[in-house]
C-alpha cells in the first residue's frame, strides 16, 4: 500500500479542479456547493492499494470517509449473506463509519488495483449543510408551513413553502395540519380539539395553493364540530372532522404504560442518524445513494429512533416503531390549538407505512397510500417538547395496512391516541399526478 499526500498527488496525476469535478459525481457530496467541494478537495488524502489488501477491517476506528477513484473494492459480509452487487464498490462509490459508533461497520477489501480519496474526520465539518431551522433560537419551519391567509369568515387558503417537506405531492401530515388549523380558527378558543377523523382522497399538487373551507356543523355550550374541505382546482383533495370541547373536571385513569426507552438526549437525530447510514458499507449501495440525495431536505420536526438498525426499504423488519419527536424551534405561542395542529402535523411522517415492514424484500418497491387518520387528544401537551410515539400495525389484509399509535410526554402520561388505514401496493415507478389516489 502506498500513500500519498493529496497536494503532492495532485501534481503527479491530477490537479485540483480535476478533484473538484470527480467530488462532484460523489452522491455524498451532491448537495454541497462548490465552495465547500474546493475545500475538500484541499484536504483529501490520496491512497493506494494493491489488489487484496484490507482498506478497512471491521471494528477499526474510523480515520474518515473513502471516497473511490479507480479500481474496485469489495464489502465482506458475515458468513452465509448472498453476495450481492450493492456490496461492489466502484468509481464515485463511498463509505465510513457505521451506524454504531465511530469504527467501521465491516472489512473492505481492494478487488482491483484501488485508489481511493480519503477524507479525514478532522474536517468532517465541511460536509454540514445545516439549515437555519435546526437551531432552536430559530422560528418553527412548520409554524410557517401551517400559517393560513384568511379569504373569508370560514375560507383560509394555505400554502406547500418551499422548504417544506414534500414527496413529489403535499404531504399528507400538512393537510391534516392545516385543515386543523382551519377549524380552530372559526372556534371560541375557550374549546380546544379532543378528535379528528381525516380521509384523503385526491393527491395535492404541491404548486397549488390549497383552499379550506369550513363548515359549522355544531356550536353547544362545551362542544363544538367542523367539517374542513380542502380544495385544488374546485375538486375537494381532503376532508377533515374536527371536535372541540371546553375544558371539563371528571374521571381519570390510563391503563397504557410507556415502554421503557432512551432518553431522546441519549439518542442521534434524525439527520446524524441518516449520514451514518448514508457511509456505512453493511446497507446496500443504491440506498445509501438514495439517502445521500435526499437528506438535504429541510425537516421540520426533530425525530430520535430508539432502535437504530439495518433494515431499510427492501429488507424486512417487524411491524413496529418508537421514536422521540418534537418541533425544531420554539413555538411562539402556549396557546394548545398551535400544538396540537404542529402534533397532528408530525403524526403523518411516519405512521401506517410501518405495515409494508414484513413484506419487504431486495428487488421489491411498494407503497402506502393513506386512506384517513384518525386523532384523539387526552391530555395537554407541549408539541416543542419531546413525546414519544410508539406504533404497531396489528394486521395487513386485502390490500390495506392498518397501525394504531400512542404518544406519551416525558412523565409517561398518555397524550394522544391515533389509527391510521393505507393502501399497500406494489409499486413499478410513481409519478404523481393531479386525480385519485386509487
Amino acid at each position: 500500500m502506498i500513500e500519498f499526500s493529496g497536494q503532492l498527488f495532485y501534481t503527479v496525476i491530477m490537479n485540483t479542479e480535476s478533484v473538484v469535478e470527480f467530488l462532484g459525481n460523489v452522491p455524498l457530496l451532491q448537495r454541497l456547493p462548490s465552495s465547500s467541494l474546493k475545500r475538500i478537495a484541499e484536504v483529501v488524502v490520496f491512497k493506494r492499494y494493491e489488489r487484496g489488501d484490507y482498506v478497512v477491517r471491521k471494528n477499526q476506528d474510523v480515520d474518515g470517509v473513502y471516497f473511490l477513484l479507480e479500481g474496485q473494492a469489495q464489502v465482506l459480509r458475515s458468513a452465509g449473506e448472498e453476495d450481492s452487487q450493492q456490496f461492489l464498490l466502484k468509481r464515485f462509490d463511498f463509505f465510513g463509519p457505521g451506524i454504531f459508533g465511530d469504527v467501521y461497520s465491516a472489512d473492505v477489501v481492494a478487488v482491483s488495483e484501488l485508489t481511493c480519496l480519503l477524507f479525514m474526520s478532522d474536517h468532517r465539518a465541511l460536509l454540514e449543510t445545516k439549515s437555519v431551522s435546526d437551531s432552536d433560537n430559530q422560528p418553527c419551519l412548520v409554524e410557517h408551513i401551517l400559517y393560513l391567509e384568511p379569504l373569508d369568515l370560514n375560507v383560509f387558503r394555505g400554502f406547500t413553502p418551499p422548504n417544506a417537506p414534500t414527496y413529489g405531492k403535499v404531504y399528507g401530515g400538512q393537510l391534516v395540519g392545516q385543515a386543523l388549523a382551519a377549524a380552530s380558527k372559526t372556534v371560541e378558543n375557550m374549546k380546544i380539539v379532543h378528535n379528528l377523523h381525516s380521509y384523503f382522497l385526491l393527491v395535492g399538487e404541491i404548486n397549488i395553493p390549497i383552499i379550506f373551507e369550513v363548515i359549522r356543523l355544531r356550536d353547544g355550550n362545551n362542544f363544538a364540530t367542523r367539517r374542513v374541505d380542502a380544495r385544488q382546482k374546485g375538486k375537494t383533495i381532503f376532508i377533515l372532522f374536527a371536535s372541540f370541547q371546553r375544558k371539563q373536571q371528571g374521571f381519570i385513569h390510563q391503563e397504557s404504560i410507556m415502554p421503557h426507552t432512551p432518553a431522546p438526549e441519549m439518542l442521534l437525530p434524525r439527520e446524524e442518524m441518516l449520514e451514518r447510514r448514508i457511509t456505512d458499507p453493511l446497507l446496500p449501495r443504491d440506498y445509501r445513494n438514495k439517502v445521500a440525495i435526499e437528506i438535504n431536505a429541510s425537516f421540520p420536526i426533530d425525530i430520535r429512533f430508539c432502535e437504530p438498525n439495518y433494515s431499510t426499504e427492501q429488507t424486512k423488519s417487524p411491524p413496529r416503531l418508537k421514536y422521540w419527536f418534537r418541533a425544531k424551534g420554539k413555538l411562539s405561542d402556549a396557546d394548545q390549538a398551535l400544538h396540537r395542529c404542529v402534533v397532528a402535523y408530525a403524526s403523518d411522517l411516519i405512521f401506517a407505512s410501518i405495515s409494508l415492514n414484513p413484506h419487504r424484500r431486495e428487488g421489491m418497491s411498494v407503497a402506502a397510500l393513506s386512506l384517513d387518520h384518525s386523532m384523539w387528544f387526552h391530555r395537554p401537551l407541549r408539541a416543542d417538547d419531546w413525546l414519544l410515539f410508539v406504533i404497531v400495525s396489528p394486521i395487513a389484509s386485502e390490500s390495506r395496512g392498518f397501525a394504531t399509535g400512542k404518544m406519551f410526554n416525558r412523565k409517561g402520561e398518555l397524550v394522544v391516541s391515533l389509527t391510521q388505514e393505507a393502501v399497500l401496493r406494489e409499486a413499478v415507478t410513481i409519478k404523481p399526478s393531479f386525480g385519485a389516489k386509487l
